[in-house]
């Protein structure tokens, strides 16, 4: 029931509101062409996938949990587009052990680290990841060798950015990783990967909004951003890519 409450809650914060896709394809507009492909790595009820597809892309998605699998071939299984892989993704090919957040499934993840950090953090009160599940996991450079050269990345995988970044090694023009500033540590991690894969540029959206907080940065700068960011500020989106 817990899975069921959580998956409903996932799919109106993500799905219904036609501001929320709007925006998405506004902000994604700059890195996305038509006849272009996005891979989609941790595609979650497929709101960016949405996105992607109205822009005219191609979409590789990839979501190991299998209820939010399970949802994303109900809504985009019968687009030939959308490719829908059942795996995680890191720094090599394997398997990885999964904590699963039944509640919230939005916050599930491989990272550990990730869990142990919001042990007393403010705004996770009562978040409890209370099973385990062990999952595929596969990386970027396999997944370029299996469905070619991507025009964007979308990495959003509760603290796990650097380990799937690490797995690149191909020039991709543009990403994006997911920062939260109850983890800051797999932020400034994960910014320091994508600067060790050629990245100079970078730009945030926080949360939710669809908007820039700022302009194009370089490296030293965004790590100063990322460490002042506020508990408040939640989450938010660092684009990054090659000048």
């Amino acid at each position: 029931m817990r899975t069921i409450l959580g998956l409903g809650r996932s799919l109106w914060t993500y799905r219904v509101s036609p501001s929320h896709h709007q925006g998405l394809v506004g902000l994604y507009g700059d890195f996305v062409p038509r006849g272009g492909l996005v891979f989609d790595i941790g595609a979650h009820v497929g709101d960016r996938v949405k996105a992607f597809r109205a822009l005219g892309a191609r979409v590789v998605a990839l979501e190991p949990q299998k209820p939010l699998y399970r949802i994303l071939n109900v809504l985009h299984g019968f687009d030939r587009k959308v490719t829908l892989i059942r795996s995680a993704a890191g720094r090599a090919v394997g398997e990885a052990t999964f904590q699963i957040n039944s509640a919230n499934p939005t916050v599930s993840t491989l990272s550990e680290e990730f869990v142990a950090a919001s042990k007393g953090a403010e705004g996770w009160e009562g978040q409890v990841w209370d099973r385990t599940e062990t999952v595929a996991v596969t990386t970027l450079d396999t997944l370029i060798e299996g469905y070619g050269m991507p025009d964007f990345i979308k990495i959003d995988v509760e603290g796990f950015e650097a380990e799937i970044i690490d797995g690149l090694s191909h020039p991709v023009a543009a990403l994006s990783f997911e920062i939260v500033t109850m983890s800051k540590a797999a932020g400034l991690a994960a910014l320091d990967a994508a600067v060790s894969k050629g990245f100079d540029r970078f730009r945030m959206s926080l949360g939710e909004s669809h908007t820039w907080s700022g302009s194009w940065t370089g490296a030293v700068e965004m790590r100063r951003i990322i460490h002042n960011l506020p508990a408040a500020a939640n989450s938010g989106d660092v684009y990054a890519k090659r000048t």
